[in-house]
C-alpha cells in the first residue's frame, strides 16, 4: 500500500463527519446519509480514534464542534466543493461530447445516415447515438438533444420544442425505380400514372399530409381509387418498395436526393407539388444544449443549401 493511502482515514467517514458537522446532529446525518443514528457514531468515533483527538464536544444540549473539529470541517468542505466542481466538470466534458438525435425511422435511415459521416469527419471526437420515432410526441423531450421530423408549417409547435426549418421550401415528387420503367413502359401523364401504373400509398396519420388526392389536385387531376395500388402503414417501408421496382411513390426531393443521384430512384413524372409539411430541427426547452448539439445545428442549417436543390 502506498504512503498516499495510508495517511487518509476512511473516506466513508469523512462523508458522515462533513454531514454530522454540517447539521451538528448525528440524527439528521443519519437521515441525510440514509444510515442509523449509531452508525454515524460509530464512524465519527472510528475517525476520531484515526486521527488521535476529538472532533465534537458532545453535551447535553448537543453537540459542537472543538477547534481541531472546526478546521478539519472547513478542510473538508474546501475539499469536496471542488471535489463536485471538478466532477461536474468532468461530466460536463463527458455530455459535450456525446449527441442524441431523435428521428424517423424513413429520415434516419435514407436522409441523416448519409449525412452524418461527412459532419464526423469533422467532428471526430463526437460520440452520436439515433433515437427512432415516427413523432416527437412519442419521445420525451429529455430523451435527446436535437430532433428532425417533419412538420406542417401551420400548426403550432409540439409542447416544449423550438423548431427550425432546415430548407426553406420542400417539394413533393412522384418517384419510382428505373427498373420499374424498363418493365411497365414510360408513364406519360397523370391520367396514365393513375390508371396503368401501381401506386403505392402509405396508410398512417404521420403522412395524412402528403397524400396522393392532394398531388392529383395540385396536378389539376381528379383522383379516385387507383386500379392498382399496394399500401402499408410504414413509409420507410414504401419506399423501399419503390427502390425494388413495386410501383410509384410520392415523396419529398430533399428527403430522396440521395436515391435520386444515386440513380436507385427516378422521378416518374415532372409535375412537382410545394409541400404543406417541412423538415424541422427540433430542440428541446428543457435545458442549455451540450455543445456537440450546438455544432450540429449550425454545421446543418449552415450546410442545408448545399444538400438540397429544389426543383
Amino acid at each position: 500500500m502506498s504512503r498516499r493511502n495510508v495517511d487518509l482515514p476512511p473516506l466513508n467517514c469523512l462523508q458522515t463527519f462533513e454531514a454530522a458537522a454540517r447539521h451538528l446532529s448525528f440524527t439528521q446525518a443519519a437521515h441525510e446519509l440514509n444510515l442509523t443514528q449509531s452508525a454515524v457514531s460509530r464512524q465519527v468515533k472510528r475517525l476520531e480514534e484515526d486521527l488521535a483527538r476529538p472532533l465534537f464536544y458532545r453535551l447535553a444540549q448537543g453537540l459542537s464542534l472543538t477547534p481541531a473539529g472546526v478546521r478539519y470541517f472547513r478542510t473538508i468542505q474546501r475539499l469536496l466543493r471542488e471535489l463536485g466542481r471538478e466532477s461536474a466538470e468532468l461530466r460536463r466534458r463527458g455530455a459535450d461530447r456525446q449527441l442524441t438525435l431523435a428521428s424517423t425511422p424513413t429520415i434516419s435511415s435514407i436522409w441523416l445516415a448519409g449525412l452524418l459521416p461527412e459532419f464526423q469527419r469533422e467532428h471526430p471526437d463526437l460520440d452520436i447515438r439515433i433515437l427512432c420515432s415516427e413523432s416527437p410526441n412519442h419521445l420525451d423531450v429529455s430523451e435527446y438533444d436535437l430532433g428532425l421530423f417533419y412538420h406542417l408549417d401551420e400548426l403550432p409547435a409540439p409542447h416544449g420544442l423550438e423548431l427550425s426549418p432546415v430548407f426553406d421550401s420542400e417539394q413533393v415528387i412522384t418517384v419510382c425505380s428505373p427498373g420499374y420503367i424498363e418493365r411497365h413502359g414510360p408513364i406519360h401523364d397523370v391520367h396514365h400514372l393513375l390508371h396503368a401504373h401501381t401506386l403505392l400509398i402509405v396508410e398512417d396519420h404521420y403522412h395524412d399530409w402528403l397524400t396522393w388526392t392532394d398531388w392529383f389536385a395540385d396536378a389539376d387531376a381528379h383522383y379516385y381509387t387507383p386500379r392498382h395500388a399496394l399500401r402499408t402503414n410504414s413509409y420507410q417501408l414504401l419506399l423501399q418498395s419503390a427502390v425494388m421496382g413495386h410501383g410509384v411513390a410520392l415523396g419529398w426531393k430533399s428527403l430522396l436526393e440521395g436515391e435520386l443521384t444515386s440513380s436507385r430512384l427516378q422521378m416518374a413524372l415532372p409535375h412537382t407539388m410545394h409541400s404543406r409539411g417541412r423538415l424541422h430541427l427540433m430542440q428541446p426547452h428543457h435545458r442549455n444544449p451540450p455543445s456537440a448539439a450546438r455544432s450540429f445545428r449550425q454545421w446543418l442549417l449552415a450546410n442545408a443549401g448545399s444538400m438540397n436543390n429544389p426543383l
